[in-house]
């Protein structure tokens, strides 16, 4: 096949309408696939240990069912938990997108021609009563023609055009003549909708940051050229008379460089947007304030603990003791008296033959009380109280702006296309009679328009409202 064949066997094939609708199909299901399926988090989903963390999750759900594992793996190869940024739904999209303008390069020349040619003069048998959308008005005289014209404006028929052919003159009505070109608005819209999205994948950021009260984190990694940080001054949360959390809020600072770009109290719904990104207040927890020194005294830590995981409903955080080779595995409890607790358990590196971490010391400290060094591994704990941390969601999405444009197009594109339809409206004014013929999109109810129409021919003034003729057939 030679080069010329096969751009038009793919022209064929990108402009034809049931491809569209195969592809729109495939992107439908694949949607549905992304909403039953639990989808991995974009930070997880980019990062290798984190996706092998979640995809354990996933086999310890899944495995315990029959083929749960396989289905595990099966689902995993062919991208299900990460639906909207595997190769083949992109792909997708932009075959989509590449059928979309070449349908609308394809159609927008007749579409043009079908808005702008018209054809004024009709045979006799266009105006044939039997025929849907045709009826006679018994109306004769030198000034009938003027009251078809009449009639047509104030039925809001801007464009109007007359011809004179033998002894029958002919008058042509058009209303919302280019509306058929909305459906451009509306493959534009579509186009940007997809572009947009495709932009968001492409460069779009999400993350979750953990920070407690009166701590700073880096948004994005460590050592990304310009990285924001962000620092929470102080987290609210407000109680009801019952007890229930009333308003979740965050004193939240964003810095650049070391200066502050930005401030706010954020809270649910209400984000702070700046720097291209938006923080989004999602979630809080406890935080263990700790003061740790080492074996000589030196401190080593002072400053709250995340406690951002959970252990049998209870809260619980981790961290490396700075200096040493020892791991604070730490869980917010209470003790025999239900007065909080915390609970310490120190572990070691891991042995190089089982794997297992050593087990240095298992403590319980109430709030206020210091640790025996002798005991946790040398090292002096504190427990100063509980603080609390507070979860944000921060978004970059430089695929929003063409995204609003698109709904706007589409908004723009649908309401023009189906409140406001084309109407056209024909008569052949003779001696005799007047007979009309009116043709419109099929979701308009015709018969009742022309009988509209009829009325008012009939009811309107015998006066001449100034339209030339045009001899020339349109």
């Amino acid at each position: 096949m030679t080069p010329a064949r096969m751009g038009a066997a793919a022209w064929r094939l990108l402009t034809d309408v049931r491809f569209a609708v195969v592809l729109i199909t495939l992107l439908a299901l694949a949607g549905l696939v992304g909403m039953l399926v639990r989808q991995f988090p974009i930070t997880e989903a980019d990062d290798p240990a984190r996706y092998a963390a979640e995809l354990a999750t996933m086999h310890a759900a899944w495995d315990g069912l029959p083929a749960g594992s396989l289905i595990v793996e099966v689902f995993d190869a062919l991208g299900f938990f990460s639906v909207f940024s595997t190769p083949w739904f992109l792909l997708l999209m932009t075959v989509l997108v590449i059928s979309i303008v070449c349908c609308t390069l394809d159609r927008t020349p007749r579409l043009w021609r079908a808005a702008s040619y018209v054809r004024v003069e009709q045979p006799v048998a266009f105006f044939d009563p039997t025929r849907e959308g045709r009826a006679v008005v018994e109306m004769t005289g030198e000034g009938s023609a003027e009251a078809v014209q009449s009639a047509l404006r104030r039925r809001h028929f801007r464009r109007q055009r007359v011809v004179q052919a033998g002894d029958a003159t002919f008058v042509y009505g058009d209303r919302n003549q280019y509306q058929k070109l909305a459906t451009l608005l509306t493959h534009a819209g579509l186009v940007l909708f997809l572009a947009g999205g495709a932009v968001t994948v492409a460069a779009g950021f999400e993350t979750v940051v953990f920070v407690g009260e009166g701590e700073t984190a880096p948004v994005q990694s460590v050592g990304t050229p310009g990285n924001l940080l962000v620092k929470n001054h102080a987290f609210f949360a407000p109680r009801n008379e019952d007890g229930s959390f009333a308003d979740f809020s965050t004193d939240l600072s964003v810095y650049r460089d070391g200066e502050e770009v930005a401030r706010k109290t954020i809270r649910v719904n209400d984000p702070l947007k700046t720097e291209g990104f938006t923080f989004h207040q999602n979630t809080v927890g406890p935080t263990a304030e700790l003061i740790i020194s080492d074996a000589a005294g030196a401190l080593v830590w002072d400053g709250p603990l995340l406690l951002d995981d959970e252990l049998l409903g209870m809260p619980q955080g981790f961290m490396t003791v700075p200096g040493a080779d020892v791991g604070l595995v730490t869980v917010l409890g209470t003790d025999a008296s239900d007065a909080p607790a915390l609970v310490m358990q120190g572990v070691g590196p891991a042995d190089p033959q089982t794997g297992q971490n050593e087990t240095l010391f298992l403590v319980t400290v109430p709030v206020g009380a210091t640790t025996d060094p002798e005991v946790t591994a040398g090292q002096s704990i504190t427990w100063a109280g509980v603080g609390s941390w507070t979860g944000m969601v921060i978004r970059s999405d430089p695929g929003q702006a063409l995204i609003w444009v698109a709904f706007g197009l589409l908004i723009a594109g649908l309401v023009l296309t189906f409140y406001f339809p084309r109407r056209r409206a024909w008569a052949r004014v003779t001696k005799e009679r007047v007979e009309l013929a009116f043709v419109a999109d099929r979701f308009v109810d015709a018969e009742r328009e022309l009988e509209q129409l009829s009325v008012t021919v009939a009811l309107a003034p015998r006066e001449r409202i100034g339209t030339e003729t045009d001899r020339s057939r349109a």
